[in-house]
């Protein structure tokens, strides 16, 4: 069977490696283009180009898949079966139709549930219990093809978007790596959604990464672990714009919305919600490294009585 791989980030970097350790002929790895990063804006490869370079692949990088002269190279490698772990772009049905087996994605949610560019991050906001990951052959509209196979797992109290993700992407590629068997041996089940059931993920926006203290505390707390790695949950601190790293909620006190009730020797920063009160762990100010709350609060001189989020 001989495959071409689709991805761009950290996520898809397991998928890729599970595909080639187990012998699959993949005559491309099809990635975004480098972008700038960091502060120097250096031009950087994405991660599954990395590691595609290091595993001896050949890299595709077209500004955009829909292009004829992309589709008709793509034709020319006359792949069985392509296969999609979080690109970054959408499939024109030129693509979709190309290879006789179709085109197959992993997606990091319960389909259709979550559906879109977001949904480890939206399962967090939504303080869900339960995700996990789904394959299924890719449609016209977003992520609405037939699931092939699911597994579930359960999210963790002190889950962030980064440790879930990890454990997502692992169980992703196994779940990978057994749909393209399963289709190999012309044994893979075939499901159709059920539309009924379908919710969305849309992509952040500047607006989500703000912290509302008029929300309770646990919606608070699960946005911070939502935005962590990255991009962060933000607020203002006398009038200066802060990251906010790790929190977690403190039903017991209570205090206006935004009002920083104590200063917490060891333990944080503890700031009124509309619901209980958020105790502030792990903060960044802009320019600045990562530190403890308390740490922050005798440098920036935090007191009992500031408000946040002005």
């Amino acid at each position: 069977m001989r495959l071409i791989f689709m991805g761009t980030p950290a996520f898809a970097v397991p998928s890729l490696d599970k595909l080639a350790a187990a012998g699959f002929e993949i005559a491309a790895v099809v990635t975004q283009p480098d972008r700038p990063r960091g502060r120097g804006q250096r031009l950087l490869p994405s991660p599954v180009k990395e590691q595609a370079l290091a595993l001896g692949l050949t890299v595709l990088q077209p500004p955009k898949v829909r292009e004829p002269a992309f589709i008709a190279q793509l034709k020319e490698l006359a792949p069985d079966l392509i296969l999609v772990v979080a690109f970054g772009q959408i499939l024109p049905p030129a693509l979709l139709d190309l290879p006789p087996l179709g085109c197959v994605n992993l997606h990091a949610s319960l389909l259709p549930r979550l559906r879109g560019a977001a949904p480890i991050q939206w399962a967090l906001l939504n303080g869900d219990a339960l995700t996990g990951v789904t394959t299924m052959y890719m449609a016209p509209a977003l992520d609405t093809g037939d699931i092939i196979l699911q597994e579930e797992e359960a999210i963790r109290d002190d889950d962030t978007a980064g440790t879930l993700a990890a454990r997502l992407a692992a169980r992703g590629a196994e779940l990978l790596l057994t749909t393209v068997r399963a289709i190999r041996a012309g044994q893979a089940p075939r499901r159709p959604q059920d539309e009924a059931e379908a919710t969305y993920a849309p992509p952040l926006t500047r607006a989500d990464e703000v912290l509302d203290w008029q929300e309770p505390a646990l919606a608070l707390a699960r946005r911070v672990r939502a935005l962590n790695p990255q991009p962060g949950a933000v607020t203002r601190v006398a009038g200066k714009a802060v990251k906010i790293w790790r929190a977690r909620p403190v039903q017991e006190a209570a205090g206006e919305p935004g009002r920083v009730l104590a200063v917490k020797g060891g333990g944080g920063i503890l700031v009124g919600s509309g619901a209980g009160a958020l105790l502030v762990e792990e903060v960044q100010p802009a320019g600045r490294r990562a530190m403890p709350a308390t740490a922050f609060a005798s440098g920036y001189r935090v007191a009992e009585g500031d408000v946040w989020g002005r």
